[in-house]
């Protein structure tokens, strides 16, 4: 559970909403209907006007019953409503890459056969009355479109600010963008003008990564990232190394044309992403003998590398006990290396 942003279910059925009398339905009612965000009328539906007005007039009546139905279970304290995911449109900044891998039709077939277990956010829609905005939920949302149902919601009023940071930490405690989305998203926000520190609450970053990962997608050109695509198993090193080898037009018309190759729509985003830095990325040289010296000059070890194995060799002379030293501490250095790694990736 996210706090502060989900509440718990009361019921496991929505209750259907009385109905008013004849006598109090056909009298005018002045509420508020926040969802609405504006007071409205319910009028008699005996006495509807007709024509295209009417027709007006009626659907808006139609929206306004609807809303107030919602408003009603929210009362309750049933949190989860259900709503017609034509009315509800995507969070104004983005958050994803469009992905090929066939995590979509996957979430479809879950949905279709086990129903839509966890429900999204929504605020009311800021600018169309009877609409709503999406929070997270996103995949979610486009999943039961297709399959004709009615979207489980969560309606909260949430500000500019409160959304995003919903968005970005729905998506953190899932887990599932990949670096470059979460990146891109980063980028989004600054665009639109949120503050760093929103940027990095909604991220769950610090500073200095929200400065790398927006270094990097300001180093690539759009195209580019689309057309590799989310690679969820491709981190933050990884993306950083590809930002630096863009260095002039050059490499960036290497990689656009590795990019148009017939083969490389065919691949998945993290193959797609490996084949445009095997275009433009030189591995380091194997075979080498490396010369090792301290911050002095002075020369103390050597070290050859191959494709199987890297030997270092300690001058004792040099260095006296160092070897053992490097020894004792191969151990501790091998974990340092591993979460250092893990993190960079992540």
């Amino acid at each position: 559970m996210r706090k502060g942003i989900l509440i718990a279910r009361t019921a496991s059925e929505d209750t259907p909403v009385e109905q008013a009398g004849d006598a109090e339905a056909r009298a005018p009612r002045n509420r508020l209907r926040p969802l609405l965000n504006a007071p409205g009328l319910v009028t008699d539906p005996a006495a509807r006007p007709v024509g295209a007005l009417g027709q007006s007039l009626n659907e808006f009546q139609a929206k306004a019953q609807r809303a107030e139905e919602i408003e009603q279970k929210l009362a309750q304290g049933q949190s989860v409503v259900d709503l017609d995911p034509m009315l509800v449109d995507p969070s104004f900044v983005t958050d994803r890459l469009p992905n090929t891998d066939g995590a979509h039709q996957r979430l479809v077939e879950a949905i279709r056969e086990n129903g839509q277990l966890i429900p999204i956010l929504v605020r009311p829609h800021p600018e169309k009355d009877g609409y709503y905005q999406v929070a997270f939920g996103h995949r979610r949302l486009r999943a039961v479109k297709e399959l004709g149902r009615q979207v489980r919601a969560i309606v909260r009023n949430l500000s500019d600010e409160e959304l995003v940071i919903a968005q970005g930490q729905e998506n953190n405690e899932r887990e599932d963008l990949s670096f470059i989305e979460r990146a891109l998203f980063a980028h989004h926000l600054e665009r639109k003008g949120f503050s760093r520190a929103t940027i990095t609450a909604a991220l769950s970053v610090h500073k200095t990564d929200l400065s790398t990962m927006l270094s990097i997608v300001a180093r690539i050109p759009p195209a580019l990232i689309d057309a590799i695509g989310p690679a969820s198993k491709t981190g933050r090193r990884s993306w950083m190394a590809l930002a630096d080898a863009l260095k002039g037009k050059s490499e960036i018309k290497k990689a656009e044309v590795a990019a148009s190759s017939e083969s490389f729509n065919a691949l998945d985003s993290d193959a797609r992403f490996a084949a445009i830095a095997k275009a433009l990325i030189t591995p380091k040289a194997i075979g080498a003998s490396i010369t090792i010296k301290d911050p002095k000059g002075r020369q103390f070890a050597r070290a050859e590398r191959t494709s199987s194995a890297t030997v270092l060799k300690i001058d004792e002379k040099a260095a006296p006990a160092f070897g053992q030293y490097l020894l004792d501490k191969l151990p501790e250095l091998l974990v340092a290396f591993e979460s250092e790694s893990q993190r960079a990736d992540g």
